[in-house]
């Protein structure tokens, strides 16, 4: 579908979007953004690549607006990836009204440019658009946006979207930096991402944390739609144990109490991690049990730290309880580890 102009909206030009993305590998994903990004109603005014490797990407698709890449200092492959760096970098970078941002693995709508230049306005706070996760192979014929709705699945973990507009989100915990945008204003205004935060984990929800307590609206959004393409991964992710813990660990020096709780019950399920006074504790490394049974297949759009968790459970034994039991044993047991356990002198 060939780019075509947004409509005026209420007589005035409409807002113009720099779409930002992180990168490091996964060159075939990037370019299936970049075409979805040609296909927009509204053409972007940029796309901005925060890269987080050596080299620069080649080969780009050709697209009717420009593409910049901004190599992000101390990031390497290898090296648990400067996320929170890059969102910076992109955004510091960037020349548009609105600032929107899309992981590397999110292929957008036709609408999604136009959805985020009509809401985000300055003091509108951030938008949240709509996720919605592909299979294995969803992708083998192409870009079609058609066949993607016809198979494509929102988490079960996530709320839908509204109907229409946009909705307040009071929960800063729901924030998930995959797919949103806000006015370059308010992106100042929040004072970007913690580039303490590195690798995985953590640093969205820090963000999410500085909002609210700046005062900055988080929204969910009708449309803004994505396509998560489908790539293998873990829930919980135990390929990152680490970063996750030492982000966790820094979050909780930052706020007084950690985040990413119910990875870290997972995690101590499995054996993997206990917590004690002096901070949690890698008891052993993941091996191939963890891996086979936290790892996402072709056939399921995504993977779910909370299936793991009731198979956890199941083979933990003892009597049979019904689901609100067990859904409440088990947010009793994550909140246990968002603080380190008192001592006995405490």
């Amino acid at each position: 579908m060939p780019s075509r102009p947004s409509k005026m909206l209420h007589g005035t030009p409409p807002r113009s979007v720099s779409v930002l993305t992180i990168a490091s590998g996964r060159a075939a994903h990037l370019a299936n953004v970049i075409r979805g990004l040609d296909k927009q109603m509204q053409p972007p005014l940029e796309l901005v690549i925060g890269v987080m490797q050596e080299e620069l990407y080649e080969g780009l698709p050709e697209t009717g607006f420009p593409i910049r890449q901004v190599r992000v200092p101390g990031a390497s492959r290898g090296r648990d990836l400067p996320l929170a760096a890059a969102r910076n970098a992109a955004a510091a970078a960037a020349r548009g009204e609105v600032l929107a941002f899309l992981d590397i693995d999110c292929i957008p709508a036709p609408s999604l440019v136009a959805d985020y230049a009509r809401h985000a306005a300055p003091g509108a706070g951030l938008m949240m658009g709509e996720v919605m996760y592909l299979p294995g192979g969803a992708l083998d014929d192409g870009i079609d946006y058609a066949a993607f709705d016809a198979i494509c699945q929102r988490h079960s973990d996530r709320r839908a979207a509204p109907a229409e507009g946009t909705e307040p989100c009071n929960d800063y915990r729901c924030f998930w930096s995959l797919n949103f945008a806000l006015h370059a204003e308010d992106y100042a205004a929040s004072g970007g991402f913690d580039e303490r935060f590195r690798g995985y984990g953590g640093e969205d929800t820090d963000f999410g944390k500085t909002l609210s307590m700046r005062g900055i609206a988080i929204n969910w959004m009708a449309r803004g739609r994505v396509y998560h393409q489908y790539h293998p991964h873990h829930m919980p992710p135990v390929h990152h144990l680490h970063s996750v813990l030492r982000n966790a660990e820094l979050f909780a020096e930052k706020w007084g109490y950690r985040t990413m709780e119910h990875w870290l019950h997972a995690f101590r399920m499995m054996g993997l991690i206990e917590n004690g006074p002096d901070g949690l504790r890698v008891l052993r490394e993941p091996g191939e049990a963890e891996f086979e049974l936290s790892g996402q297949q072709s056939h399921q759009p995504y993977a779910n730290t909370r299936r793991v968790l009731k198979l956890l459970e199941a083979r933990a034994g003892g009597t049979p309880i019904d689901e609100h039991e067990s859904w409440t044993r088990m947010q009793k047991a994550q909140n246990a580890l968002l603080a380190r356990p008192a001592t006995a002198a405490e």
